[in-house]
C-alpha cells in the first residue's frame, strides 16, 4: 500500500516522486458544462498524467433521473470505479483539465462512497502542463479490481433535506456567481428559474482559488473568505451550486480548514430550481457573522 497523501490536497510535485508507484492512481475528472465546446475525452487521449484513467462525472452517475450527474447506486458505482483499475487500498489523485473544477467532485464521491484514500492534485493539469512533467497519450486499458462502496449518507443532502434547514443549525452555502445567486444574470442549466434558496449565502467558488495558478488558495485567505460570506465555522455547512459539482470545491476548502464533514446537495439549483413550487428568493445574501 502507498504511503499516505498528505492531506486532501497534493502538489505537482508529490505526484511526480510517486508516478512509479502501482497503488497510487491517477483520475483525470470530466464532466460537460452547458455552453462548453471541447471534447474532453480527446483531449485526455492526446496529454494527460501518466498512468490516469478517465472519470466521467457524467458516466459515473444515476442513468434513472433527468438530472445531471447525480450520484449512483453504491452496485453501480464500484462497478465504474473497479473498471477504472481502483480498488480499496488505492490512493487516488483527482484532476481536471481547468486547474480546480471538477476534480473535487471525484474526491467527494470516493469520499461519499466510503473510499478515502484520495486527494486532489492542487492547480490540476494546467499546472502540471506548465512546469513540463511527464505526459502520457492515448486511453489506458487497467485491469479491473473489486471495490466495495459503503455510502457516506452524512455527506450527502437531498431535496427534502435542504427543504428542512431553516429547523436546523446547518447553513446553505451557494457557490454560483454572485449575479446568478442574485437572479441578475441567466441561470446556465436550461429551464431553471433565476435566484436562490431562501436562507442560503453566497460565496462564489472562485474566490477560493488562487487566479494566478488555479491551486487552492492558502489556508488564512480561505478563512478570511469563509467568513466574509457569514458562514460560521462551527456549525455544520452543507454546499450547492448548479449541479451538485463546483460545490465540491466548497467542501474540499473548509476540509482544508478542518471541516471534514461538509456535505453537498446533489441535485443542487438544478434540481431546486426547476421546482415552481418551491420558495425562491431574488437578491444578494446578508451574511450574519
Amino acid at each position: 500500500m502507498s504511503d499516505p497523501a498528505p492531506g486532501a490536497l497534493v502538489s505537482t510535485q508529490w505526484l511526480t516522486d510517486r508516478l512509479d508507484d502501482p497503488t497510487i492512481r491517477p483520475v483525470e475528472v470530466i464532466f460537460w458544462m452547458p455552453g462548453l465546446d471541447r471534447d474532453l475525452r480527446a483531449e485526455h487521449a492526446s496529454r494527460r498524467v501518466p498512468g490516469a484513467v478517465l472519470f466521467d462525472v457524467d458516466d459515473i452517475a444515476d442513468p434513472d433521473t433527468d438530472l445531471p450527474h447525480m450520484l449512483p447506486a453504491p452496485d453501480r458505482f464500484a462497478d465504474k470505479i473497479g473498471r477504472l483499475g481502483i480498488g480499496n487500498d488505492d490512493l487516488v489523485i483527482c484532476y481536471d483539465a481547468f486547474g480546480l473544477l471538477s476534480a473535487p467532485r471525484a474526491w467527494w464521491m470516493l469520499r461519499a462512497f466510503g473510499h478515502d484514500r484520495v486527494a486532489v492534485l492542487d492547480g490540476g493539469l494546467p499546472k502540471w502542463l506548465a512546469e513540463g512533467r511527464p505526459l502520457d497519450a492515448g486511453v489506458a486499458a487497467p485491469d479491473v479490481k473489486p471495490f466495495a462502496a459503503c455510502p457516506r449518507l452524512d455527506l450527502v443532502r437531498r431535496r427534502d433535506q435542504v427543504a428542512a434547514l431553516s429547523n436546523s443549525d446547518e447553513q446553505l452555502v451557494d457557490v454560483r456567481a454572485a449575479d446568478r445567486f442574485a437572479g441578475d444574470a441567466p441561470e446556465i442549466w436550461p429551464d431553471r428559474r433565476w435566484g436562490h434558496i431562501p436562507g442560503s449565502l453566497n460565496l462564489p467558488f472562485a474566490e477560493l482559488i488562487d487566479p494566478d495558478n488555479g491551486t487552492l488558495r492558502p489556508d488564512g485567505a480561505l478563512a478570511e473568505r469563509v467568513a466574509g460570506a457569514g458562514i460560521d465555522p462551527v456549525r455544520p455547512v452543507t454546499a450547492m451550486c448548479g449541479s451538485g459539482v463546483t460545490a465540491c470545491i466548497l467542501a474540499l476548502a473548509m476540509h482544508r480548514l478542518g471541516r471534514t464533514g461538509v456535505a453537498v446537495y446533489d441535485g443542487s439549483w438544478a434540481d431546486w430550481g426547476r421546482e415552481a413550487d418551491l420558495p425562491l428568493a431574488i437578491g444578494s445574501a446578508a451574511p450574519t457573522a
